[in-house]
């Protein structure tokens, strides 16, 4: 299958990249300057060019906290751009693929949160993902999936696995927030996931399967707890770790309000794409890997 992403870099393009060509399918990366999201024209350009069978679109403005003071481009790229991706995919009459947030809530439910639920977003960026949404399902609604994924980390870019692995570097202890609670998920598992939703649209045109699903890793956590199984991980492969010391929100304050429950309910795509992430203790375990390789003991020299 030939598959057009938008994005060249970050952690679910450049996962998609890597586990697509290995599944066989022929993966076209599209970025700047031939597709450009805040550059509408471009986009129908760049798809059109490539004559895809789906489109993955991938490619967003990630910066949660930057947005608060970049909103215009925040909506630029999540909102117009991600509507211009979905008016080519319609142009073309292809599936397409959109890659959304928890952002979109305000995370103040007691449970995860289901398709269904009210929107909320309390931020910039959450609210430009969900204009995003809109705007894919107005264009080709008959023909999109919108995915929401959420706490995503991996080999690749910038993220929290990263971030705790680079200061335990220097530092013996750690100050985490304990009481925002989500899902842990791993890009290189939300790719192979990205790749199965795909393929059952490109081979069955059953509209359930197209609309929103939430599609995140099994089992949840609190970044405290995360921060806590990345420096196990870690330590037992010989690299660094130190001690979490467990703050509250109100602690570590940010230009965006985190929402204090990311957890979402992915009961509906396991049931109509046959779509269920591993737990994510063992996908942290596999990442950590990726980081850092087995240290081969080397065996002592001999005196001469």
């Amino acid at each position: 299958m030939r598959i057009a992403v938008t994005g060249k870099v970050g952690q679910v393009v450049t996962s998609l990249l890597e586990r697509g060509t290995a599944a066989g399918h022929q993966m076209i990366a599209l970025g700047r300057p031939e597709l450009d999201l805040a550059d509408p024209a471009s986009v129908m350009r760049a798809l059109k060019a490539v004559a895809p069978d789906a489109i993955v679109s991938a490619a967003a403005y990630t910066a949660v906290d930057r947005a608060e003071s970049e909103s215009d481009l925040a909506h630029a790229v999540n909102g117009t751009g991600a509507g211009a991706v979905a008016q080519a995919a319609h142009r073309l009459a292809v599936p397409l693929v959109h890659v959304s947030t928890d952002y979109v809530f305000d995370g103040t439910l007691e449970r995860p949160y289901v398709e269904s639920d009210p929107t909320g977003p309390t931020g910039v960026y959450g609210a430009s993902k969900l204009a995003g949404e809109q705007a894919v399902l107005a264009a080709h609604g008959d023909d999109s999936a919108v995915l929401r994924v959420a706490w995503v980390y991996s080999p690749f870019g910038a993220n929290f696995v990263k971030t705790m692995l680079r200061l335990a570097g220097d530092r013996d202890e750690l100050g985490v927030v304990a009481d925002q609670v989500g899902n842990p998920t791993s890009a290189l598992d939300i790719a192979e996931s990205i790749l199965k939703v795909a393929t059952n649209m490109v081979a069955d045109g059953n509209p359930t399967l197209r609309g929103v699903f939430h599609m995140t890793a099994s089992g949840e956590a609190s970044w405290a707890d995360f921060a806590e199984a990345i420096f196990a991980a870690s330590a037992a492969r010989g690299g660094p770790s130190a001690r979490v010391r467990r703050i509250t929100t109100a602690d570590y304050p940010t230009p965006a309000i985190r929402p204090a429950n990311s957890r979402l309910d992915c009961g509906l795509i396991a049931k109509v794409h046959g779509v269920i992430l591993p737990d994510w203790r063992g996908s942290l375990e596999t990442v950590i890997a990726r980081l850092q390789p087995a240290k081969i003991e080397q065996p002592p020299r001999k005196e001469r």
